[in-house]
């Protein structure tokens, strides 16, 4: 992996910090961090099992290492191992920017993200199902569409308490992939808005101040994870290589001022 570089990000003056994690240490910190265990087709019929095992879920150089391993010669469910983190129980927030350095991975049926769901949801302890919850996209990246190409999204319920989105929103490169380089994606969500930056350059805003989409007026917990496979993300087969690896460099929230 290259060296890192380009790292002063600037949130601006409006902005001070709240959390951090810059993965400087040894190990995942568990004041943070949960490493979900969940068997293969769990969610959106997605091909890989979910591991607690330092070989899915590291700190190395500084990132953290998600890796997405082919566990034998076959293609198909349970054939992946990968890991998925998220801040549930333990770090959670309503409003703010949230920015994150990421080199994301790449390849036919890889679905790398970096979320956020309501802390009420029910398969966290919470008593509210999914979409009533809420879910906020930070980025995903559908490597059987465009590996050059991140999206951002909204999950929730409707007035009729069906699962609608706000519908995706892409972000482009000029050139090359995500897997080549770090890159700085960023939400700002605030009571009447939420917005989508990556490199600093806004591609996304929606409104939130309506009563359909209330879920997003209440805390959130972060998510990072590479899904193989999967209802929306195609499926790997002999092109893809691996494994694969999401690095993350920090991610960080700030708070309004």
């Amino acid at each position: 992996m290259e060296p890192l570089e380009n790292q002063n990000y600037n949130p601006g003056q409006d902005w001070v910090l709240d959390w951090a994690d810059e993965f400087d240490g040894d190990e995942i910190n568990q004041e943070n961090w949960n490493l979900q265990v969940l068997k293969a087709g769990h969610f959106n019929e997605e091909w890989q099992r979910y591991t607690d095992s330092h070989k899915n879920a590291y700190v190395e150089d500084d990132c953290l290492v998600i890796k997405a391993i082919h566990e034998s010669d076959h293609h198909g469910l349970d054939q992946y191992t990968s890991a998925r983190l998220n801040t549930a129980s333990k770090q959670i927030w309503k409003y703010g920017k949230i920015a994150a350095r990421i080199k994301l991975p790449h390849g036919k049926g890889i679905w790398p993200a970096c979320w956020m769901l309501g802390a009420n949801i029910d398969e966290n302890g919470g008593d509210t199902p999914w979409p009533h919850s809420g879910e906020i996209d930070i980025l995903e990246l559908y490597g059987t569409t465009d590996d050059g190409v991140v999206e951002a999204n909204l999950h929730y319920a409707d007035e009729n308490d069906q699962h609608t989105m706000m519908g995706a929103a892409a972000y482009k490169l000029e050139e090359g992939r995500f897997a080549d380089d770090f890159h700085i994606f960023e939400l700002i969500w605030d009571e009447q808005t939420i917005k989508w930056l990556v490199d600093g350059e806004q591609y996304a805003v929606t409104s939130i101040a309506t009563e359909e989409r209330n879920e997003f007026h209440h805390g959130f917990f972060l998510l990072l994870n590479i899904a193989v496979g999967g209802t929306y993300a195609g499926r790997p087969d002999e092109s893809t290589p691996f494994p694969q690896k999401m690095y993350v460099d920090w991610i960080r929230v700030y708070k309004k001022a």
